[in-house]
């Protein structure tokens, strides 16, 4: 986790473009923004992550004599424009949404006000490190949604993508409400509690069972879980563990956190007959936690048919968000600035959900005062405001017919969009992994109960202010009528 320069973690035609806007003489101010169209796992919402590392990456962002003798080598490059990268630093502005918010599609999550060149260039990185982190977040959040308030541990780096994909998935899954990780190296980087218990393994290699769990026992007296499916969960795992407990309270060395996990087999089954073996037993504080390739689905399932399971590991599933393995973050161009004024620019598609929303942007979001839940989103210019002392009409972009006003004193306005860089300039400091987690839980709590279940879930309403859908309609029509004249 040493600092790296990541500067050509880029796709090559960002820098093929850059020179081509160089050779042009190019370096307009734009607008770029970040966002996705759906949300993973045909959810209700997301949840934003990996804000921390683009800034990271744009503090840190410069080309190398290295660097620039590979470009050179590609021979696609002139010696101008590589002299200019070699000076190139990041002038522009950043705004984004803070890591840990639920979001929704369309949205801008990051937007990049640069030169052009600048702008361009920081395309790939920007949508690599948020797509990423915001899939694992949004999956951690499902995985302890079902979980109804169980702890969900992250146990996933021996299956995750590579290093990073293990790392910065295991601080996502904590933004998104893992209570720890079993990945040490992330542990120590992100300040977040490691945590787990032991494997198969070292039971297999104690002559038997109970002096597997002694040992364990012995050398862990503030956190005794035992794995109890190596041989038979019911006939000698949960037995044993039994006997070893029995011990330790009698020899008044009870541990403060003990328990057994399960890791394989009927979980709802196991987990009922082992609470009532350890209940008969006196041990009614002992925790049961549960393995096995577990994602938001089956813990909901298990839930259901009272499981009795206090705590979750989660590894395959969450680390690789194994159902839904892509984000789908873009980044677009939004508006050109003309005259000291930004221009909108929009992009067509036969596709309407990939039809962009013009023009330099913010998002409010718009509470219901009474609950405090997300009433909708509404898109909007940067210089609009919102008076919460004034009817506010809301109305679907596509369906415009559908319309609702709310009356002053019922509703609260939050803009989402914050300053991060001005003028090359960090103003932002990123909070501790914990603090965000902390946040995200606050964020979740203003989602509907409906918008939160897995199966068809309530959508949270993404309307555009009049002026801007307004503007979205006209340049609909000026390009619809000026392709007529072409035809």
């Amino acid at each position: 986790m040493t600092e790296r320069n990541l500067t050509l973690l880029t796709d090559f035609y960002e820098i093929t473009m850059m020179q081509g806007y160089y050779k042009e003489n190019r370096n307009d101010i734009v607008v770029f923004d970040a966002f996705y169209r759906r949300n993973p796992s045909d959810g209700g919402y997301a949840v934003c992550a990996g804000l921390a590392q683009v800034i990271d990456y744009i503090k840190n962002l410069h080309f190398e004599k290295g660097d620039i003798d590979f470009l050179r080598n590609t021979g696609m490059f002139e010696e101008e424009f590589l002299s200019y990268l070699a000076t190139f630093r990041f002038t522009g502005s950043i705004y984004a949404i803070p890591e840990g918010s639920v979001v929704f599609p369309m949205e801008p999550l990051v937007k990049v006000i640069a030169p052009i060149m600048e702008a361009q260039f920081v395309e790939t990185a920007i949508l690599t490190l948020v797509n990423h982190q915001s899939l694992i977040a949004t999956k951690a959040a499902r995985v302890c949604h079902a979980s109804k308030g169980g702890g969900v541990m992250e146990f996933g780096l021996r299956r995750a993508q590579g290093p990073d994909a293990g790392i910065y998935g295991a601080r996502a899954a904590m933004i998104g409400g893992c209570i720890g990780t079993s990945n040490v190296l992330a542990a120590q980087e992100f300040s977040v509690p490691a945590l787990g218990t032991h494997a198969h393994s070292w039971i297999m290699s104690f002559p038997d069972e109970l002096t597997a769990f002694r040992t364990y026992a012995s050398l862990y007296p503030q956190n005794a879980t035992l794995l109890v499916d190596t041989y038979d969960t019911l006939r000698s795992g949960v037995p044993n563990a039994i006997k070893v407990f029995t011990e330790l309270q009698d020899a008044g060395k009870m541990p403060t956190r003990y328990g057994i996990r399960l890791d394989s087999g009927d979980l709802s089954y196991l987990s009922k007959m082992a609470r009532k073996m350890l209940d008969d037993a006196g041990f009614t504080d002992a925790l049961i936690c549960a393995s096995s390739d577990l994602d938001e689905y089956i813990i909901e399932s298990l839930n259901l048919q009272g499981a009795k399971i206090d705590t979750w590991g989660v590894g395959t599933n969450l680390i690789t968000s194994k159902d839904c393995p892509a984000f789908g973050g873009v980044y677009k161009l939004a508006a050109i600035e003309e005259g000291g004024e930004f221009v909108p620019k929009i992009k067509l598609s036969e596709n309407p959900a990939k039809i962009t929303n013009p023009g330099n942007k913010t998002v409010f979001r718009i509470y219901d005062k009474e609950t405090g839940k997300i009433k909708a989103d509404l898109i909007a210019f940067a210089d609009e405001t919102i008076n919460e002392a004034e009817p506010l009409l809301l109305f679907d972009p596509v369906s415009t017919w559908k319309k609702t006003i709310l009356e002053p004193g019922t509703y609260t306005v939050r803009e989402l969009l914050v300053p991060v860089f001005i003028d090359g300039t960090c103003v932002y400091e990123s909070p501790s992994v914990m603090d965000i987690r902390a946040y995200c839980q606050k964020e979740k709590d203003t989602l509907w109960e409906e918008t939160k279940r897995f199966s068809n879930p309530q959508e949270v309403y993404i309307d555009l202010s009049e002026r801007l859908y307004r503007t979205k309609q006209d340049l609909l029509d000026r390009i619809h009528s000026e392709n007529k004249r072409h035809v």
